[in-house]
C-alpha cells in the first residue's frame, strides 16, 4: 500500500515499470461467425411491409454478415433494388435462393409453401400469431426442424417485449385514425361525426380497454383531436401510470359489466387493446351490449391477434376489413 503522505510525481507515475521484464502476450484471433440472412418478398395479401430496410442491412453488412434480398421485396416500401444492393445486399431474383439463407427474416408469418422451401436447422424470425395457428401449421415447423423465434413474444434483458411495445404504439395510432375515417362517413356508413372537438359541440366519445403501451398511443392522439376519452383496465397501476404518462387525470374505471354497457351505449368509437401474457385475450364485451350500441358506432379490436376481448369480432383481412353487426361497423385486422 502506497503512503498516502509521499506525493506523487506524475512522470515517474506514468513512466513506472516501463523498463521491466513485460508478460508475454500471444496474439490470439478470436473466431468471428457470419450468417447469411434471406429477406423474402411479402406474398400474402395487402401486405406492403419489409423485414429489414436499407440501413439495417447496412449495419448488418458492416458486422460481416451477408444479406440476400429477393428482388422487388421492398418496392411497396418504397426501397428500390438498387437501394438494397447499394446497402451491400445480395439482389436475388429467385425465391428459392433467399430461402437457403441460415436465416429467415420476415415481417408476415410464412406460408405453408413457404416452409417447404426452407430446410432443417434453418432459423426463422417473424411473427407468428400462435393463438390463432393451426396445429399442422406447427407440426410442419416442427418436421422441417426449423428454429423459430416469434417476434412478439422476445424479450429483453428486463423482461419487456420490445418488438411488441413498438407495434402497439403504431397499433394505437392507427386505430384512432382508422376510427375517424370510418366514424366521418367516409365509407357511406360512418355515423358522419367528426372524431374531435368543435366549439360549441359535444366531442366525439372513446371507449378504450386495456391500459397498456397501445391504449396510451390511442389515448394521446384522441386527446389531441379533442376526442373525450374514458379507459376501463383492471389493472389499477396501470391506469395510474397511464394517467402519468398522459400528464393529466383521466375517465378511468375498473372494468364492471354494468358500467361498462352503460358507458359503450353513447361511446361512438371502441377500442379494443386488451392483452394476454398467454393464450387468448379475454371477451370483455359480450354481443348484447354490442347490439345497443348506437348505429355507425365503430369497434376497432386490436385483440383480434389474440382472438379479440368483443365477441362479435372475427378476423378481417385488409382487401376487406371490416363488417357491420347490429348496425355496429367492426374492423378487426390484426
Amino acid at each position: 500500500m502506497s503512503n498516502p503522505t509521499k506525493p506523487i510525481i506524475f512522470s515517474e507515475f506514468f513512466t513506472e515499470g516501463q523498463y521491466e521484464t513485460q508478460v508475454e502476450r500471444l496474439a490470439v484471433e478470436q473466431s468471428k461467425q457470419s450468417l447469411v440472412i434471406g429477406i423474402p418478398k411479402e406474398h400474402i395479401l395487402c401486405e406492403n411491409r419489409v423485414a429489414l430496410v436499407p440501413n439495417s442491412v447496412r449495419t448488418l453488412v458492416g458486422y460481416g454478415h451477408k444479406v440476400v434480398v429477393e428482388s422487388g421485396a421492398g418496392l411497396k416500401s418504397s426501397f428500390s433494388d438498387h437501394d438494397y444492393s447499394e446497402a451491400g445486399a445480395e439482389i436475388s431474383h429467385t425465391k428459392e435462393q433467399v430461402f437457403k439463407s441460415q436465416v429467415i427474416v420476415k415481417i408476415a408469418p410464412p406460408t405453408s409453401e413457404e416452409i417447404g422451401l426452407m430446410h432443417s436447422d434453418q432459423v426463422l424470425i417473424s411473427p407468428l400469431q400462435i393463438p390463432v395457428l393451426q396445429d399442422d401449421y406447427l407440426e410442419l415447423l416442427r418436421s422441417k426442424r426449423i428454429t423459430s423465434l416469434a417476434m412478439e413474444y422476445l424479450q429483453s434483458d428486463d423482461g419487456s417485449y420490445p418488438i411488441v411495445r413498438i407495434m402497439s404504439e403504431i397499433a394505437g395510432m392507427s386505430a384512432v385514425l382508422t376510427a375517424a375515417e370510418y366514424l366521418n362517413n367516409t365509407h357511406e356508413f360512418g355515423r358522419g361525426v367528426l372524431l374531435g372537438s368543435v366549439s360549441g359541440v359535444p366531442p366525439a366519445k372513446l371507449v378504450i380497454l386495456g391500459a397498456g403501451v397501445a391504449a396510451e398511443s390511442a389515448t394521446r392522439i384522441a386527446m389531441g383531436l379533442g376526442a373525450s376519452v374514458r379507459v376501463f383496465d383492471n389493472n389499477i397501476t396501470k391506469l395510474m401510470r397511464l394517467q402519468h404518462a398522459v400528464g393529466r387525470h383521466l375517465h378511468t374505471s375498473a372494468i364492471n359489466p354494468v358500467y361498462l354497457a352503460y358507458q359503450l351505449m353513447s361511446a361512438d368509437v371502441v377500442i379494443g387493446a386488451v392483452h394476454s401474457k398467454s393464450g387468448r385475450a379475454p371477451i370483455i364485451i359480450t354481443e348484447e351490449m354490442v347490439a345497443r350500441m348506437k348505429d355507425g358506432a365503430v369497434i376497432i379490436d386490436l385483440s383480434i391477434d389474440q382472438g379479440g376481448c368483443v365477441e362479435t369480432s372475427k378476423m378481417t383481412l385488409l382487401d376487406k376489413p371490416h363488417f357491420i353487426k347490429h348496425g355496429v361497423i367492426h374492423y378487426c385486422v390484426p
